[in-house]
């Protein structure tokens, strides 16, 4: 079976306290499914994209809940390697509306993925015409020496079978420094076609400026091969290859779920650009993608074609009226 794309990656349950607690208050928690790599194969999924998820999860009910959980929303997960030595990773994410800020503390160490070997990775679906694009993300490299070796062999197969490669930096403070992050994702962004960041992150890793132009076109001048993708929060996404810039506004939206839009928007830019390589088009499907998860309560990004395909062209339909 061929797919457009593989992601790989880690994903953990997240618990959280009911109804904006502090996690110092809770007696109980709710529990979600999240990880970057396997919301954004639900999101291209849910939009009727082809895709398979690779990841290395522990054979007991939790991982089986995970795993029924993302297959439930049409990912394969037929790639993904079993083991009953590891554990599965977890992460308590305690919800703060202004001034209050989210809070994460993660308990993950020592997960099943940490410790998968480029020797599990399912060569067959490295041969030429398995897949269109690979999608990794700076996450998986920094939970684990094994995980990063993973995943650097992974790009490796995809280049050398011709697959697209499309690598989310997706930098946790939590998991390294900038200078760690930098080191770990420099030879995955040296080979990518598509790299993902938010502006924020373009200033803190690679002292950018704070203009979205200056930002993306120092590091298209950085990482030449690749199309740069910034998001730029509540003002949208700004794109750069050779001497094309394109901005994209932000479409509206209430928030009630913040968690996951990263991963909703290049789920939403990747299903448009594999089926056709424009920078406008791709910006569009993945803003409207974004807004639409924030308006979703939990991970996943729980959206369809439809519903995206119709406010991209509303969205169209009035910019041509202004």
């Amino acid at each position: 079976m061929s797919y457009d794309v593989i992601t790989l990656g880690e994903t953990m349950l997240r618990l959280s306290p009911p109804n904006l607690l502090r996690i110092e208050q809770a007696t109980h928690y709710e529990s979600h499914i999240g990880g970057s790599e396997s919301n954004v194969a639900i999101g291209l999924a849910r939009l009727g994209t082809s895709v398979t998820w690779i990841s290395r999860m522990t054979d007991n009910a939790l991982g089986h809940s995970i795993v029924n959980g993302i297959r439930a929303h049409g990912v394969d997960t037929s790639q993904v390697v079993w083991t009953k030595e590891d554990r599965v990773g977890l992460y308590f994410y305690e919800e703060g509306k202004a001034p209050r800020g989210g809070t994460v503390i993660y308990d993950r160490a020592n997960s099943a993925i940490s410790k998968m070997n480029p020797s599990e990775l399912p060569q067959q679906l490295f041969q030429n015409n398995q897949a269109k694009l690979l999608h990794i993300s700076g996450i998986t490299l920094a939970i684990g020496e094994n995980a990063a070796e993973t995943t650097y062999k992974a790009a490796e197969l995809a280049k050398e079978a011709g697959y697209l490669l499309s690598f989310d930096i997706n930098y946790r403070s939590l998991l390294s420094s900038p200078q760690e992050a930098v080191e770990a994702c420099h030879a995955l962004a040296s080979m990518a076609d598509i790299i993902f960041l938010p502006l924020r992150d373009a200033e803190l890793l690679y002292g950018t400026s704070d203009t979205p132009e200056e930002a993306v076109t120092a590091m298209s001048v950085k990482y030449a091969q690749a199309r740069i993708v910034m998001t730029l929060s509540a003002k949208g996404a700004i794109a750069k290859k050779d001497d094309e810039i394109i901005k994209q506004e932000a479409f509206p939206a209430e928030e009630v779920g913040r968690l996951g839009g990263g991963d909703a928007f290049v789920a939403g830019f990747l299903h448009s650009y594999i089926k056709s390589p424009n920078l406008a088009d791709a910006l569009k499907w993945g803003t409207a993608s974004a807004a639409y998860k924030y308006s979703v309560a939990g991970d996943f990004p729980l959206f369809d074609y439809d519903t995206i395909h119709k406010m991209v062209h509303d969205h169209q339909s009035a910019s041509l009226l202004r």
